[in-house]
């Protein structure tokens, strides 16, 4: 059995990879990735879609400020280069995840990669 913090260090190097069949195996095939900017994606393969989207639409790295654990969830703080800064909370079950919820500012992300800023 894998603890939270350690699947929580090895899914921060798939995502450094920018790698979304890596990424998506850390994932339930019932899995809910809800980052609160967005609307929640549901299923291993629409996560997987999701990261391949985001990783041809930005150059992301993640830099791991802090992982802390408690039972099966684990919760990583984390900031990029450019400055911005979130934090994630992961809850574990049977060596991979069935919830992550990311927190991060949206329009902070989206003006630093110089991308488009809805309208509505």
């Amino acid at each position: 059995m894998i603890r939270p913090k350690e699947l929580i260090s090895r899914w921060v190097e798939a995502f450094n990879k920018g790698d979304a069949d890596e990424i998506a195996e850390f994932y339930h095939a019932d899995a809910v990735n809800h980052q609160v900017a967005n609307e929640p994606i549901v299923g291993k393969e629409a996560i997987r879609q999701m990261f391949a989207q985001e990783f041809s639409t930005a150059e992301m790295t993640c830099i791991v400020e802090n992982i802390f654990e408690d039972g099966d969830w684990g919760i990583l703080e984390w900031k990029d280069p450019l400055g911005l800064r979130g934090c994630g909370f992961f809850h574990i079950v049977d060596d991979k995840i069935k919830l992550q919820r990311g927190y991060w500012d949206k329009l902070s992300f989206l003006r630093q990669h110089k991308l488009p800023i809805p309208t509505e």
